[in-house]
């Protein structure tokens, strides 16, 4: 780690994290990063820990005695042949009267358990009329690295690109295996899920899989009946106005709403009677007649009953 023997543990621990972000395999384009983040992340199990750094450093300062250079020498003759870590430990046993911190540091390393990394959760907004028909989107997010006390260290720029299928609604959950953080000892990643918002539209209301678009007409439209062209998420299409029609009253334009893997719902006009913003004299005069000749007509009659 490059750390002197004298040097404190706030040190050696600014050490580990920088050694440990330069070798990190998700990020680093060093060769054989992973064996060197595995490596650091070894020497600080042991120079991390006060009572293993104190048996590490014992065994160095008897590294010229006699006895351990002879053993030194034996392993390097044997290197071909069944040396063991047991062996090592007779060796420690033998020396220093008491187990190899190595062997019990290799024995918790075995030991630890895997660690599946955390997931992460985005926001997707997707327009109204993305949602027809599967399209591609490219995505950012941050990945957090952490070290190996769970604190955050650093945060990782990410892009991917990504599939949105057809019919997706608002708060729906999509799932990218494997995009989240990574795992421990052997664990596998953490997943990227991304949640769904749909954008508002301006004209489309979202009634389930059906759409609802409020359509003005004129009093004479609504009385006479007639042709209107108006907006689908598509194109725009003809709506026919019957005669006679209401304000309120709703239209049906079978699968104009949105689509899912069975069928796609429809969209539906509801009718709203505009009056025209000025009427002069003329227009006066025809709306008199219209309302001599229903004369007779109470639209408010069922308010006597009750």
């Amino acid at each position: 780690m490059g750390v002197k023997p004298t040097d404190d543990l706030k040190t050696i621990k600014t050490a580990y994290r920088r050694l440990a972000k330069k070798y990190h395999p998700d990020v680093s384009k060093e060769p054989n990063a992973e064996d060197k983040f595995k490596e650091v992340a070894e020497a600080w199990q042991v120079l991390g820990d006060e009572q293993r750094r104190a048996e590490y450093d014992e065994l160095w300062a008897h590294r010229n005695d006699p006895q351990f250079k002879q053993f030194t020498q034996q392993n390097q003759q044997s290197q071909h042949e069944h040396f063991n870590q047991e062996s090592f430990d007779d060796f420690y046993a033998s020396f220093f009267g008491k187990g190899s911190p190595f062997s019990k540091q290799e024995q918790r390393y075995q030991q630890s358990p895997k660690q599946r990394g955390h997931d992460l959760e985005i926001e997707l907004a997707v327009f109204l009329e993305e949602t027809l028909e599967e399209h591609k989107r490219t995505i950012s997010y941050h990945l957090p690295v952490y070290n190996v006390f769970g604190i955050l260290e650093t945060e990782i720029p990410k892009t991917l690109n990504v599939k949105i299928p057809a019919g997706v609604s608002d708060g729906q959950r999509i799932r990218l295996k494997g995009q989240g953080t990574a795992g421990e000892n052997g664990g596998e990643n953490g997943d990227l899920w991304l949640t769904i918002r749909i954008a508002p539209h301006p004209l489309f209301d979202i009634k389930g899989h059906d759409l609802e678009i409020v359509v003005p007409i004129t009093p004479w439209e609504a009385a006479l009946g007639a042709k209107i062209p108006i907006p689908t998420l598509k194109d725009k299409i003809l709506l026919t106005i019957p005669a006679g029609s209401q304000a309120g009253q709703r239209l049906r334009i079978k699968g104009k709403g949105l689509v899912n893997k069975q069928h796609s719902g429809d969209l539906y006009a509801i009718i709203k009677i505009v009056m025209p913003p000025k009427i002069d004299e003329e227009t006066l005069v025809l709306w008199q007649k219209i309302a001599d000749s229903q004369a007779t007509y109470n639209p408010r009659k069922d308010w006597e009953n009750k």
